[in-house]
């Protein structure tokens, strides 16, 4: 059987994109994390995404509030930085495990996930002395909505 010209780059092609699907898989998501020069914890929890898998990109910005407003973060959800992956809003301390959550769930009307204020504990907020506070991850959307997401 012989092949012609077009018939064998049209197979090569084929091919080179079947060989470029598994790579895109193993892509990291990237993070972009907004936060106030001052601020320390920060870096700490861009730390713990980088160890879950994630690239991430620390940014820093003189007026992390105007952020969360373009952003739509509701300010009684606020906390002291915040984030852009894969579309959505990822404010504060959240764990790494609850980012993969929603990136593999993809979930409608949900704008962002939050962990308001800084809880002792939480990814980047460790305490010398091990203590912690309960907190729990909460979604959100520009209407306003809240609700427990893990």
């Amino acid at each position: 059987m012989q092949l012609s010209r077009r018939q064998m780059m049209g197979g090569a092609a084929v091919l080179a994109g079947a060989m470029a699907v598994p790579a895109l898989a193993q892509a990291k998501p990237r993070i972009v994390t907004y936060h106030d020069p001052g601020c320390g914890c920060c870096h700490k929890w861009a730390d713990h995404a980088r160890r879950a898998g994630f690239t991430v990109e620390v940014r820093s910005t003189s007026d992390i509030m105007a952020v969360k407003t373009r952003l739509g973060v509701p300010l009684d959800l606020a906390s002291c930085h915040t984030s852009v992956v894969g579309g959505y809003v990822v404010e504060g301390h959240v764990p790494p495990s609850a980012v993969q959550k929603l990136l593999r769930t993809r979930p409608r009307n949900v704008t962002g996930i939050a962990v308001p204020g800084m809880p002792r504990g939480s990814p980047g907020m460790e305490m010398p002395d091990g203590s912690r506070d309960p907190f729990d991850v909460i979604a959100f959307n520009r209407k306003g909505a809240v609700g427990k997401f893990a």
